[in-house]
């Protein structure tokens, strides 16, 4: 197998895995799911330094691998056992879209996200357009999180969410970049989820919830 089939074979893994995020009822089991995802993320790294003989790839895959696959999921795993059953699934929140309307609204961003790189011609990344696809559909995966879940811990994973995709999506494009640029990211990346966690633990220690629609209580 060639390093353009691996890394195309391991994004597909990437969207299974956000689909499983997107749809998990459960936090703390979508933070699992992170994890994992991140791990798969972590490989295509160490695949692409080896396919396009990019260096600087390998300080991304270990700065990925300790931050997004043990630091970030360790923080919301402690949040979430912070907060008990709030952050379960029988948790205050729930998804404002159906589970087949958030399938459909799932797949159209996928098809979306192939249908922008379709016009792609740049000789960099014509052979692994579809992982690009897949970096583009994590992002607009992220993005629907965000927008359709009331439960503040799965909007935090829906930026994780869309935090992968954009990174993925540099390596693609910029894997050449200094390590700093790498490093610069991922710290703005983990202090994000940190000043986010912190919210949810104030909004939950004033309302008892999660349920972000409970901010609207919080107006005058």
């Amino acid at each position: 197998m060639t390093g353009v089939n691996i890394v195309n074979s391991l994004a597909v893994v990437l969207i299974v895995t956000s689909l499983l995020i997107v749809g998990a009822g459960d936090p703390r089991r979508a933070a699992r799911l992170y994890s994992l995802q991140s791990l798969v993320l972590v490989l295509i790294f160490l695949a692409l330094a080896i396919f396009m003989q990019a260096r600087p790839l390998y300080i991304w895959a270990l700065t990925a691998l300790a931050t997004k696959v043990f630091l970030v999921p360790y923080i919301m795993i402690r949040v979430l056992k912070k907060i008990g059953d709030q952050g379960g699934p029988t948790a205050a929140g729930a998804a404002l879209l159906s589970p087949t309307v958030s399938l459909l609204a799932a797949a159209a961003s996928i098809a979306l996200a192939f249908a922008i790189v379709t016009p792609f011609q740049m000789q960099a990344v014509i052979q692994l357009k579809p992982a690009l696809a897949v970096s583009i559909a994590l992002s607009l995966l992220g993005l629907l999180c965000i927008l359709t879940q009331r439960n503040a811990m799965k909007q935090i994973l829906g930026y994780c969410l869309m935090e992968n995709g954009a990174h993925l999506t540099l390596a693609f494009m910029a894997f050449n970049a200094p390590e700093t640029v790498e490093i610069g990211i991922l710290t703005d990346a983990v202090f994000a989820v940190i000043i986010m966690s912190l919210i949810v633990l104030r909004l939950f220690s004033v309302t008892g919830t999660v349920d972000t629609d409970t901010l609207t209580s919080l107006k005058g």
